[in-house]
């Protein structure tokens, strides 16, 4: 009976630490909020992607332009490989930005707002 016992407690207290490790790990993870700049996204488009790579465009309003690490930020958006591309758009937030996009360039209306950096990404086997 005792080594029945025993048996338990070696096969649940790894699995208890292993559990709680990824809950921790789920809820812990960085998001855009975390990195300087107050970044805060404002609006996305994806294509369907029924042919050929997907295609992620963001649109990211900057609070802290003076402190913003804007790579930081990109590196905290999905790329894909296989000819997916991630475009991101940031726009000072105390300015006139997107809320809207559109997959066809330009992805918004340049007459009307001004993108202050703009960052693309590709996966790695493009």
């Amino acid at each position: 009976m005792q080594k029945k016992n025993k048996r338990f407690w070696w096969i649940a207290i790894p699995l208890i630490l292993l559990i709680g490790y990824f809950t921790i790990d789920a809820f812990t993870q960085k998001s855009i909020s975390s990195v300087p700049g107050d970044f805060e996204e404002v609006a996305f488009v994806r294509n369907e992607q029924n042919k050929g790579g997907i295609v992620r465009i963001y649109a990211v309003t900057v609070g802290d332009i003076a402190n913003a690490r804007y790579d930081a930020c990109a590196d905290l958006f999905p790329t894909n490989d296989y000819g997916s591309s991630t475009t991101i758009y940031f726009f000072d937030k105390n300015k006139p930005y997107a809320t809207e996009l559109q997959l066809e360039a330009p992805h918004y209306d340049l007459n009307q707002y001004d993108a202050i950096s703009i960052i693309k990404r590709r996966g790695a086997n493009n």
